[in-house]
């Protein structure tokens, strides 16, 4: 709410005006309602709220070297983008249902879409979504709603366990029928999953790479999906599209995902955006904004906002989404990010993450107790290790040795108690993994 400065002298001047005090403008509140008066501090100088913050502020470690992963990622951020997109024209567009008032933001849009659906090999993508984790319930919701007798919706337990919790809280009160395939060693259980593949099945939702950071080709699974007349929906790691093969390639039918790797900082969780493509099939059953290109009538080439009946402003109740945000401005910070990089930027980046990832699990996998929980399976940047003592133990003694180690699986799934997730970035030197190595081996 709004800061109102009024004094105490003008507060009993416009008391006096209508002639009431101030319990009469609360008569009305019943008194078991009522709360006592807030307990505010005194007034600060704006130098010692500065002091104050900045206190505040440096209890939180920033010096750590960071391999943590889990679906949000320290990649580099080029500096351009942080000045570009804090320029006033971006920093406070609003929506953009004005087009001959919004023809840049529009254009920034549809290049953003034009590139996702580059990235993952389908037809059409839409102005952003709220973030990685809501994607995958608005993709759900997709399926669900181009086939109406459908009401089971199948997810491997390789997919982001912050992701299916609020799958599974979006979906509790609706007559859905959510079954999650227990994974098989890190990787999607096959049998398991085409077992429980039925016609009354909607849709399967799977990631690549998963959250174990295994990498798996789902063309197989999707041909079986597509058998039963169900939908293939593929949650996937942006900068991995660099090098892997596209889900368009692999047929998914909707690709989502969390777009923070795409130039976003990590800032405490967000705000982030997530991405989602699919194809021109669909598309009408796609939440959110759609952009679009066409010609004026002098034949200039201009950018809309298209098939709008879909959405909230114009349907209400029966819009394709009910969450309205789109995040365009991390997406803008997307489109800079991929611009920036380019095609084969993208694949420089994927390429040293991988590389990184295996030098790390070298060097780590070679300290006397400590295994890869998972071996046998391609990864990307991510790796399991299986260590001699409980994950947490040895997270907190790393972390006063200045290294955010990895992520304690024991948090998400049951059993994993020594099981620690590490990601590795291009951000990550090799002095600095092996200083993580020795710095582990110590502890250990």
């Amino acid at each position: 709410m709004p800061f109102i400065p009024n004094t105490d002298a003008q507060r009993a001047e416009m008391l006096a005006e209508i002639g009431m005090t101030a319990d009469d403008l609360f008569a009305d509140i019943p008194a078991n309602l009522l709360c006592d008066a807030p307990s505010v501090p005194a007034a600060m100088s704006e130098q010692e709220v500065s002091q104050h913050l900045a206190q505040l502020a440096s209890r939180n470690r920033t010096d750590l070297t960071c391999f943590l992963g889990g679906g949000y990622y320290d990649h580099y951020i080029p500096a351009a983008i942080g000045e570009l997109a804090g320029r006033n024209e971006f920093y406070t567009a609003y929506t953009p249902y004005q087009p001959e008032l919004s023809q840049g933001t529009l254009q920034c849009i549809y290049e953003f879409q034009s590139m996702i659906c580059r990235l993952t090999g389908l037809e059409v993508s839409n102005a952003s979504l709220y973030d990685g984790g809501t994607a995958i319930y608005e993709a759900a919701m997709m399926a669900l709603r181009g086939q109406k007798k459908k009401h089971r919706v199948i997810v491997d337990e390789c997919v982001s366990p912050v992701a299916r919790k609020i799958l599974t809280s979006y979906t509790t009160n609706l007559d859905i029928e959510l079954l999650t395939i227990p994974h098989d060693n890190g990787a999607t259980n096959r049998e398991a999953m085409l077992a429980a593949l039925d016609d009354e099945t909607a849709c399967v939702i799977v990631q690549n790479p998963n959250f174990f950071g295994t990498i798996e080709d789902f063309t197989d699974l999707a041909e079986q999906v597509h058998s039963h007349k169900a939908m293939l929906i593929m949650s996937a790691y942006p900068i991995s599209l660099g090098l892997l093969k596209s889900p368009g390639e692999m047929g998914a039918d909707i690709v989502i995902g969390e777009g923070q790797s795409l130039g976003i900082p990590l800032s405490f969780g967000g705000p982030y955006l997530g991405y989602i493509a699919t194809t021109k099939k669909h598309m009408r059953k796609m939440p959110g904004r759609i952009c679009g290109r066409t010609l004026d009538r002098d034949g200039k080439e201009g950018f809309v906002l298209t098939l709008q009946a879909r959405e909230q402003h114009i349907r209400r109740e029966k819009a394709t989404s009910n969450i309205c945000s789109n995040e365009a401005l991390c997406a803008l910070a997307a489109l800079m990010y991929m611009t920036l990089l380019g095609k084969q930027g993208l694949i420089d980046v994927a390429t040293n993450c991988i590389d990184k990832a295996a030098y790390a699990a070298d060097k780590l996998t070679a300290i006397d107790g400590v295994t890869l929980k998972f071996p046998g399976h391609s990864f990307f940047n991510e790796f399991v290790l299986e260590l001699p003592v409980h994950a947490d133990v040895v997270i907190r003694k790393l972390l006063d040795k200045g290294q955010a180690a990895g992520f304690p699986l024991v948090r998400y799934y049951e059993g994993m108690d020594n099981a620690l997730l590490v990601a590795v970035t291009e951000q990550r030197t090799k002095s600095e993994i092996d200083t993580f190595a020795h710095v582990l081996e110590e502890i250990l």
